[in-house]
């Protein structure tokens, strides 16, 4: 069995992402309105699952985080999966039989809810693709919820911990009860309402 192996960049910028093209809300070659699912790839294959998605012509989504490592006195980025195991499709149900016919992946998970999964992938997109940072968070069950009032990251909305602790902005996906967070000015953040995860 052939592993995906992590990427490793000299010092450089990680993309923070890797995608097919935009996730638009399209329709295939018989009109079939493209939908989002979530791959659960089989261990550490997620970005040879990526490439192959592309080579097919297929829209993915698979958001990647750097970290350092040291090898003897050299530094490295290491590139990894934000969510290890899991990579969004969007595409038709032939092509997500496709992808399943990788052996790649363990199953295909439907989602029930589209425009919420959309606007989360979205706003993970939008960090990623200014370079920011976002590390894994647990998910919250509890929290509030805010939006950024300004600066680069205005009308992004996502969860604090509570109201004492706003340094960090916390992006869930809720299809996979999952989170990632981004480190941010507190005073930027304006309170929505304090509800349960499961009705953000």
């Amino acid at each position: 069995m052939v592993l995906d192996e992590p990427t490793v960049t000299e010092m450089g910028v990680c993309p923070g992402q890797e995608t097919s093209s935009p996730s638009e809300t399209r329709t295939g070659p018989e009109t079939e309105v493209l939908r989002w699912r979530v791959l659960h790839t089989k261990s550490r294959q997620e970005k040879a699952l990526a490439e192959t998605l592309g080579a097919m012509g297929v829209s993915y989504f698979l958001p990647v985080a750097c970290q350092a490592r040291y090898y003897g006195r050299r530094k490295v980025q290491v590139e990894l999966p934000l969510f290890p195991c899991y990579l969004f499709l969007q595409g038709t149900r032939e092509q997500a039989f496709l992808a399943d016919r990788t052996k790649r992946v363990a199953r295909v998970i439907e989602v029930a809810d589209q425009q919420r999964l959309a606007l989360e992938l979205a706003q993970i997109r939008r960090v990623l693709e200014q370079g920011a940072s976002l590390e894994a968070f647990p998910f919250l069950r509890r929290g509030v919820r805010v939006e950024v009032k300004d600066g680069p990251w205005r009308g992004l909305r996502g969860m604090i911990e509570d109201r004492a602790r706003r340094n960090r902005l916390i992006l869930q996906v809720d299809v996979l009860g999952q989170a990632t967070s981004l480190e941010i000015d507190g005073t930027l953040l304006e309170p929505i309402d304090e509800v349960s995860a499961a009705k953000v």
